[in-house]
């Protein structure tokens, strides 16, 4: 997203795409299916990262933010307005990405990248890479000819081609449905695939055709692809997330917004048909978040500010079976247009601003439980009526999230075998007898979570 991005960034997100050579899939080639989202990482940090802490913690997937040159400045958005598609940003150069990749992947995990192609900038000057540029002039890339004819900014959802030809927040808009910047676009994607990556996550997707899309997608060296579409739902508009499930997955930014509408205003009790019963999309085509780089600075959705209701909503969203997670994991901002701390540099989790809310330990542990309890149906399902709820995922695994304002202690009827089980977010010993019951007490704002393969803590 781009300059503006922070009053419009609900008409701009979109949403995360999966496909693989026979149709689309809810989750990323694998059988890992959590994503954390790196936002404004440095990749040489990225490296460190998923050798240290995603390969161990069982994340499939990383996603960093866009490899590509950009306008110059501090704020976070500038990487949101490239200029070229070299990989000249302020988090690194080609070989610091290809070292990202490699190392990655030796710690198991894969990498999406952060696409940007549906713009290019807003003005003009020299790139982060020493590019010159003019909002309508790219040297050896782009000039006004490739450029849509639409000069003014999007002002209408209801109007289609408004949307997706007009420009967004006073960028350029880039006429995707001209064979020659078709070509351009697959042929950057394709040259970030030969560095490795395993999947894009393609940014403002609403405001490109999904018929655009689905032809440069043809033209990748790998057209199955691991592919996320950012698509915002909005209630009468023009373009809708359900165009672009043909070539992916898309994010489902109704989960997010109503997660943080159940765990601030309404009861845990309501979410027993979180999902499809919603009438979100297909579980097989969703991505679904808490927050975003987006929505977690307009408001629309909780954020790390909000304490225990994201941390709680973190742990449902990793222990209910719909879509495909990511796992926002940003920094402290109190100006919202403000950059990376150290220029995107993690010198430390926890330090310097960076929140690494991938590695909370109440979050981190729910992804070896999400990997764990994979394909299982929910069962058990039990609430208070009100903030307390539980819900088994088959055989495999069981999880307690009281949300009430005193403890709980009462006694939980699962489908684990007996034996003996570690609460990942406790870090006790819980025992299940042969009926498959527990008995707990759960701290206000506290949860459980117990799995197969987990029995010493």
């Amino acid at each position: 997203m781009a300059r503006r991005a922070l009053t419009v960034a609900v008409a701009l997100a979109a949403a995360t795409v999966v496909m693989n050579p026979t149709g689309a899939q809810a989750a990323p080639p694998g059988t890992k299916d959590v994503t954390a989202v790196l936002f404004e990482w440095k990749f040489a940090s990225v490296a460190r990262e998923c050798t240290d802490t995603l390969g161990p913690a069982g994340y499939g997937y990383v996603q960093v933010s866009p490899p590509a040159e950009h306008i110059q400045g501090g704020q976070w958005w500038t990487s949101y307005q490239p200029v070229s598609y070299k990989i000249a940003g302020r988090l690194g150069d080609r070989a610091a990405f290809k070292n990202m990749v490699d190392t990655c992947h030796a710690a198991g995990v894969k990498v999406v990248a952060d696409a940007v192609v549906n713009h290019m900038s807003a003005g003009s000057g020299t790139g982060t890479g020493g590019s010159t540029y003019g909002k309508y002039d790219y040297p050896g890339l782009y000039s006004s000819y490739d450029v849509d004819d639409c000069r003014s900014e999007i002002n209408d959802y209801r109007d289609r081609y408004n949307v997706q030809h007009c420009e967004l927040v006073g960028l350029a808009d880039l006429d995707t449905g001209e064979d020659y910047v078709r070509g351009k676009i697959a042929g950057y994607l394709n040259d970030l695939l030969s560095l490795g990556v395993d999947g894009f996550r393609i940014d403002a997707a609403k405001h490109i055709p999904a018929a655009d899309l689905a032809n440069i997608k043809s033209r990748l060296s790998n057209p199955g692809v691991y592919w996320k579409h950012e698509v915002i739902y909005g209630a009468g508009e023009a373009v809708q997330p359900t165009e672009y499930t043909g070539s992916g997955d898309v994010q489902e930014f109704r989960y997010a917004y109503d997660l943080k509408r159940v765990f601030t205003n309404e009861n845990l009790a309501y979410l027993k048909n979180y999902g499809e019963g919603w009438g979100y999309l297909n579980s097989g085509v969703a991505g679904v978040f808490v927050d975003n780089h987006d929505t977690e600075r307009n408001g629309s959705t909780l954020n790390y500010k909000d304490g225990a209701n994201y941390t709680l909503a973190n742990v449902f969203m990793l222990a209910w079976p719909y879509g495909a997670p990511d796992v926002n994991s940003g920094y402290e901002w109190s100006n919202h247009d403000a950059g990376p701390p150290n220029g995107g540099q993690v010198n430390a989790c926890w330090q310097d601003g960076w929140k690494c809310q991938h590695a909370w330990p109440e979050i981190k542990s729910m992804v070896a439980f999400r990997n764990a309890t994979r394909g299982q149906a929910v069962t058990n399902w039990w609430d208070n009526g009100n903030d307390a709820i539980a819900f088994g995922r088959g055989s495999k695994g069981y999880v307690a999230i009281n949300h009430e304002s005193g403890a709980l202690t009462r006694t939980y009827q699962t489908s684990l075998p007996a034996g003996t089980y570690c609460d990942v977010q406790s870090g006790k010993s819980v025992s299940v007898n042969g009926s498959g019951q527990f008995t707990a007490t759960l701290g206000a704002n506290t949860a459980l979570a117990l799995y197969a393969g987990k029995s010493t803590c």
